[in-house]
């Protein structure tokens, strides 16, 4: 995909399976688009436009194939949504042909002589087949269209053969055994089953996004300030009305209506719908809310930062759907097959009846019943099942557990995994750092005054941690003129002209072998002391690199400290490979070198970092990294807890494992199935039932990740 290409994103109403999906998606293939992803749980579709092929004409093609496109929604106001209510079109649909069903199979066993006329089972049927006829032939007849047919042309194929076949026994008053009105019925009753299974189990999947979409409250206490007197009156808005710059009363056990920022009072909030944290964590003046979380105790007032899809909610939503909508590699497995399966059925199908009625002569009712198991047995409905279903419940419950898996294609290849890079700073440690010794041969007041004047100008953390160190109790130079230097620290001159550098081993080389040391001090172009600075390992950096190591994966510490420093926390990790003091550049060499030899995986959080993580096999950032760290990984941890990382990597392999399992058993259902079919061992309605029985188990093995005890 180009730099400059855009993913465009539409909403389908309209699709009743998996089968419709892969039909689109077929379709918008053919018609030469890329990156092409159609969503049934999502109901939606995904592509980057071509340049022979405009958005409309692309919208015009979908409407032709009988959907309806509708453009994307606001995520956020799903939960102001009317859940869904009663029953749907399908369930309907199905009850009605349970209703008829019923007494054709009950014919097979009482002896009601009215449930044996053929007008009166002829009439039991008409209903289920005209159903079934606008059910699975409307998306046969769409796949049709699209060139590519699906899973529903064998289904009505099969149904219709049984219809047309017992109406021709009707019409000609050839007999009992040319009367199959109950097959033809149960057929469709049984695969509207499997059909209503998947509609409920796709929103049972989906419910990860609809339970973060419900966190976004429907309503907010809007502060208004009059003009003129100053007094404040509040009311209560929709949240659909938040603007940026509004401002907002928050009480304890509110929903947090949108992102924004403390401007009084206090609290704490429960971010753990976020970050799966259930901590509370302390808010005051400036702090930074996240919206649809909790303010469990105290009272504020904020200011609204970002509204609608601009939120962190609304865009870990998005991220989770596109996930989802994103197969793995070994879904295009399962689309390559089905996509000669269909033609290939009808084959066999018609192998069957013509070997059944001339090369063995069972007959031609015989030999057209076993025809017609092949159709309906050969539908693999789980075959569409098997990937979607295990990708949604899996992503979600990452999601849940505050692991944003930004791809699908992220799935397989953590599953490969062979080998954990870190970044040493702020990844493995806290990035908190405290003040641990002073040397100088200056006046300790003189010299704390020019580090105070010097770090005061700078964001680094070091320089952050000194400041919070010796501000309390000492006064900072004043300075006239202040300058970073990249890479190496900053400089500054005092009214009577002298110079003075604080900065990394850099500045102070020439004065010094001595390269142990966080932070120089020069005066004049004279080395007059250091600082050192200790920061802390993460309370459960060690325990998650002992998780890893147990499930053989290799961890590595890549830091840009230096070799004392790095070596001290490696030893102290249990880390037995490190590479200390690499630039952002040698840390990418490193990165492309290790992807080479196997998948690897680089953990980070820093701007320097982003280059590592976005070349690596996986790139995994924390939620405190900086933005363009997050951005450029693959997976976030939203609670910045490394034993999240254990975590995402065994949902991962396990979502890979239910996905191969689904697979497994929808080809092993269908290689076995067929041929027993073929020879007459299947008959049609029990081919329905088996087939319908399928969906189930593969839809179950997936629904069981939601609780699945994975680590």
């Amino acid at each position: 995909m180009s730099e400059t290409s855009v993913i465009q994103r539409v909403g389908i109403e309209g699709m009743d399976c998996s089968n419709c999906a892969l039909g689109i998606k077929r379709y918008l293939e053919k018609k030469g688009l890329q990156q092409v992803e159609v969503s049934f749980a999502n109901a939606e579709a995904s592509f980057e436009l071509s340049d022979n092929l405009t958005y409309e004409e692309v919208v015009s093609g979908i409407e032709k194939l009988g959907y309806h496109v509708v453009e994307e929604s606001d995520e956020t106001a799903e939960a102001a949504e009317t859940p869904e209510k009663g029953w749907s079109a399908i369930e309907w649909k199905l009850a009605i042909s349970a209703v008829f069903t019923l007494p054709l199979l009950l014919s097979m066993f009482l002896p009601f002589a009215v449930l044996h006329q053929p007008v009166v089972q002829m009439l039991l049927c008409l209903p289920v087949f005209i159903i079934g006829a606008h059910h699975f032939g409307g998306s046969a007849f769409k796949s049709l269209r699209t060139g590519i047919p699906n899973m529903d042309v064998l289904i009505i194929i099969g149904t219709s053969a049984a219809f047309l076949y017992s109406l021709i026994g009707l019409t000609f008053a050839l007999g009992h055994n040319f009367m199959f009105w109950e097959t033809a019925a149960t057929i469709i009753t049984l695969v509207l089953t499997g059909n209503v299974i998947e509609h409920r189990s796709v929103r049972q999947t989906g419910s990860a996004i609809r339970e973060l979409s419900k966190l976004q409250p429907a309503t907010a206490r809007r502060i208004k300030i009059d003009p003129q007197t100053g007094s404040e009156t509040v009311e209560e808005v929709s949240a659909q009305s938040i603007r940026v710059g509004q401002v907002f009363l928050v009480n304890t056990g509110d929903r947090i209506p949108t992102d924004g920022v403390v401007i009084w009072g206090s609290g704490g909030a429960n971010e753990a719908m976020m970050t799966g944290e259930s901590l509370l964590i302390e808010k005051g003046e400036n702090s930074a809310l996240i919206g649809g979380s909790v303010l469990e105790t105290g009272s504020l007032k904020m200011r609204a930062t970002k509204v609608g899809k601009d939120t962190a909610l609304a865009q870990i939503i998005e991220l989770v759907k596109r996930a989802q909508a994103n197969q793995p590699p070994i879904h295009k497995l399962a689309d390559r097959i089905s996509a000669v399966f269909v033609p290939l059925v009808l084959l066999i199908s018609a192998l069957t009846f013509l070997g059944g009625y001339y090369l063995f002569a069972i007959g031609f009712t015989q030999a057209a019943l076993n025809a017609i198991a092949v159709l309906v047995i050969s539908c693999p409905c789980a075959m569409g099942l098997a990937t979607p279903t295990a990708l949604t419940v899996g992503l979600g419950r990452a999601a849940k557990n505050g692991i944003l898996v930004k791809s699908g294609t992220v799935l397989e290849t953590i599953a490969k995994a062979q080998t954990v890079v870190f970044d040493k700073t702020g990844t493995l440690t806290t990035g908190l750092f405290t003040l641990q010794n002073l040397h100088t041969t200056l006046p300790q007041e003189e010299f704390k005054s020019i580090l105070l004047g010097l770090e005061l100008h700078s964001a680094h953390p070091l320089a952050k941690a000194m400041v919070q160190a010796l501000a309390s109790q000492h006064t900072p130079l004043p300075l006239a003129e202040v300058t970073e230097l990249k890479g190496m620290g900053i400089m500054g001159k005092d009214e009577q002209g002298n110079t003075y550098m604080a900065g990394s081993y850099n500045i102070a080389d020439e004065f010094t072998t001595d390269n142990t040391h966080n932070v120089y001090v020069l005066k004049n172009g004279n080395l007059v002391g250091w600082a050192d600075l200790a920061d802390e390992i993460r309370p459960e950096a060690a325990d998650t690199i002992r998780l890893l190591q147990h499930n053989n994966l290799q961890p590595i510490l890549l830091s840009g400290d230096n070799e004392a420093k790095t070596q001290a926390a490696a030893r102290q990790l249990g880390i037995t490979q490190f590479y200390a003091g690499k630039q952002p550049h040698e840390k990418l060499e490193m990165i492309a070198a290790l992807s080479q030899k196997g998948v690897t995986l680089m953990v980070g959080d820093g701007i320097n970092d982003a280059p590592a993580l976005a070349k690596a096999s996986v790139g995994v950032a924390l939620s405190n990294a900086s933005q363009v760290a997050i951005d450029a990984a693959d997976v976030v941890l939203l609670n910045s807890n490394l034993r999240s990382l254990n975590t995402a990597i065994a949902l991962c392999k396990h979502t890979l494992i239910t996905v191969k399992q689904n697979l497994f058993w929808a080809f092993f259902y269908n290689i076995l199935a067929i041929p027993l079919a073929a020879v007459g061992l299947l008959s049609p309605m029990i081919a329905a039932f088996a087939m319908a029985f399928s969906d189930v188990i593969v839809i179950g093995n997936s629904l069981r990740l939601k609780t699945k005890r994975v680590e």
